[in-house]
């Protein structure tokens, strides 16, 4: 499967004037959209998609930025505007009630999507959250030196355009012996479609709100009475367990699992374990 195959397979909406890149595949009612994680895309559930989509109608969309979505300069790809274009992209594909899938990154909007079901802000019913390996929280919060650089308005720019860097972004969450090189190459290229790779600059605009939104997110996981469970790989170097214990605590339908010998992306590394442990399916006949 390469990027360009995912691009066939998929479609784009118009959100807000923006082209979103969306994979819609499966045919049972009970739908299962995914938000993904940073700095990858959709194509980041390629090998899951088969058998996820025999159990649900399975959409997955690029954020904004992300991908082969639209990455305009216009935009400040805030997380709060990843929620909206979610949402709107929801309700455009008509979408009464959803399980929502988050991975990294994609776990921030997630959050603030249930910030504002816990206010009544949303119609989508939503039945059921996982949250995988989620983004960074405050009393764990260490940035590196290059996301320091990726921050600054001056330096940014530059430093994004250094494909090297972006590889080896990927390569540090991806257990390397598990994972084809290729395959790590092929993450990069789809981010780096349609010049993404100048905008990796804006959307590290993440990593500062996770600041101004700290307690709005917290107290969306502490309110929120949806069941809520929690997938975490144990030795994950950049989304410590200790944070997976603390957004455990914080939630009284919690239900955390841990995935073992694995590191950022279980998705990819030990696909047909993660899909055991998530949904408990039966993937012996997968590989």
């Amino acid at each position: 499967m390469t990027t360009l195959n995912w691009k066939d397979r998929g479609t784009f909406y118009s959100v807000s004037n923006k082209k979103i890149f969306v994979i819609d595949e499966g045919t049972s009612k009970d739908v299962l959209v995914i938000l993904h994680g940073y700095p990858t895309s959709s194509f980041d559930y390629e090998k899951i998609l088969p058998e996820l989509s025999k159990h649900y109608r399975v959409i997955i969309h690029d954020h904004p930025g992300f991908g082969f979505s639209d990455k305009p300069d216009s935009l400040t790809y805030s997380l709060i505007d990843q929620a909206d274009f979610a949402l709107q992209l929801w309700y455009k594909m008509g979408l009464k009630e959803v399980t929502i899938l988050a991975h990294d990154y994609g776990t921030s909007v997630a959050k603030e999507i249930l910030a504002r079901k816990n206010h009544n802000q949303i119609t989508i019913k939503i039945k059921k959250v996982f949250l995988c390996n989620s983004s960074k929280r405050l009393e764990y919060f260490h940035l590196r030196n290059m996301d320091q650089l990726l921050k600054n308005k001056r330096l940014g720019s530059f430093i994004a355009q250094l494909e090297a860097n972006g590889v080896r972004k990927i390569k540090k969450k991806i257990t390397i012996e598990n994972q084809p090189k290729n395959d790590i190459q092929k993450v990069w290229n789809n981010l780096n479609s349609d010049e993404g790779k100048k905008e990796v600059h804006l959307l590290s605009n993440f990593i500062n709100q996770h600041y101004t939104f700290w307690h709005r997110w917290a107290q969306a996981l502490k309110e929120s009475k949806i069941p809520i469970k929690i997938i975490w790989e144990r030795n994950d170097p950049s989304a410590v367990k200790e944070i997976a214990i603390v957004l455990a605590t914080e939630n009284g339908n919690h239900n955390l699992e841990w995935l073992e010998n694995t590191r950022h992306y279980s998705i990819l590394d030990t696909p047909k374990h993660w899909l055991k442990l998530v949904f408990k399916f039966n993937c012996a006949a997968m590989y």
